[in-house]
């Protein structure tokens, strides 16, 4: 303005008269933006600055309405006296509003510290809470897991105390089954074998001499002797076969395998190979219980018609096998008594047993012994 009034020609006008404009329109563009609810003194402060650029404006209109040689003689006094007080009092007004917006930013700062240090409060003492419960938690957890591993170390220590103490009486079952069986099948062979012996050579003597009305009688009752005889001697061998000790392991199951294929329609093949004659009473009884329930089986459930056995001792280990062309099984789902009692005598002896066998392909048995000199060498 100041330069526009004392500006020699009038070829600028328009422009400054344009620039003039335009900062009025910003002027009551910023009024009209301000917001409309602000607090009271805000208000009152904007109202006076308002109005004293409403009077600016009109002492600026009056002046840009004079003539040029007017204006350049008188302007420059009224913007001395008039214009520029209502500018320094809009700029205290101004520094006030500035000063009171400031106070109101501090404290809704102060404000908003305050609740951001109570919500570090509350978020601190709820984690000091979490953490306290989860420490507990843990505390219990670990209390809780030490007292199930004692009572599980517990148990799993007496199941282990009991499977040993069943394996014990086990084997003391087995070996009393056997002892029982040598001496039942030594009373049948020697006390009932030699009675009814004995009461064969009577029946032949008193066949002799009856007369002929009663010597048919006679011979059937040394007939049925005679069967009597032939079934107590069965039962002895079947208990425990005197060869087994007399003979040895060998004889034994080969007596076993011809009286299986003479008593069935199952032929038995026996091959053994450098099975040594020295095998102590329990190997002995352990091989030769294991073929009989073997062939047991095949003549009962299997239906087959040739069965082979082998038993080979070689490598520091005695090998059985007995294999037959039956139906056939599924092993991990049919094991009875008598598998049961095959793998207590295997395991006993530190030996292991495997059973092959599918529906329809026969089956095969075959069990690993370490021999008497390596397990005595192993203890």
């Amino acid at each position: 303005m100041q330069h526009f009034v004392t500006s020699s020609g009038a070829a600028r006008d328009a422009d400054v008269r344009a620039s003039l404009s335009h900062l009025k329109s910003d002027i009551d563009a910023a009024f009209n933006g301000f917001p409309t609810d602000p607090n009271p003194q805000e208000l009152a402060a904007l109202r006076t600055i308002e109005q004293l650029f409403a009077r600016q404006r009109d002492l600026v209109d009056g002046m840009l309405g004079w003539p040029t040689d007017e204006r350049r003689r008188r302007a420059p006094l009224l913007i001395d006296r008039e214009v520029e007080p209502i500018q320094m009092e809009i700029l205290q007004r101004s520094d006030q509003l500035r000063i009171a917006n400031d106070q109101m930013l501090h404290e809704a700062d102060q404000a908003l510290l305050a609740q951001f240090a109570m919500l570090q409060g509350n978020l601190t003492r709820s984690i000091v809470l979490a953490l306290g419960s989860a420490l507990v938690l843990i505390l219990a957890s670990l209390v809780y897991i030490l007292r199930l591993e004692s009572q599980t170390r517990t148990r799993y220590n007496e199941l282990v105390r009991s499977r040993g103490e069943l394996e014990r009486l086990s084997a003391r079952l087995v070996d009393a089954q056997e002892t029982e069986r040598r001496n039942i099948s030594r009373e049948l062979h020697d006390e009932v074998g030699q009675t009814l012996g004995a009461l064969l050579v009577d029946f032949g003597r008193l066949a002799a001499a009856a007369p002929p009305e009663l010597r048919e009688q006679v011979e059937h009752m040394k007939t049925v002797a005679e069967r009597s005889v032939k079934s107590v001697r069965n039962l002895a061998l079947l208990l425990r076969p005197s060869m087994l000790d007399d003979l040895g392991l060998v004889a034994a199951l080969e007596w076993q395998g011809r009286e299986v294929s003479r008593s069935s329609e199952m032929e038995v093949d026996v091959q053994s190979e450098n099975v040594s004659d020295d095998l102590p009473d329990e190997y002995k009884v352990t091989v030769y219980r294991l073929v009989q329930e073997a062939l047991n089986n095949a003549v009962r459930h299997s239906g087959a018609r040739n069965a082979r056995v082998r038993v080979d001792q070689a490598g520091g280990r005695i090998r059985v096998v007995v294999a037959d062309d039956g139906r056939g099984f599924n092993p991990d789902r049919m094991r009875g008594m008598g598998i049961l009692g095959m793998e207590e005598r295997v395991k006993r002896l530190g030996g292991s047993l495997i059973i092959e066998s599918k529906p329809g392909q026969g089956s095969t048995l075959t069990a690993n012994l370490p021999a008497p000199r390596l397990k005595e060498k192993l203890a």
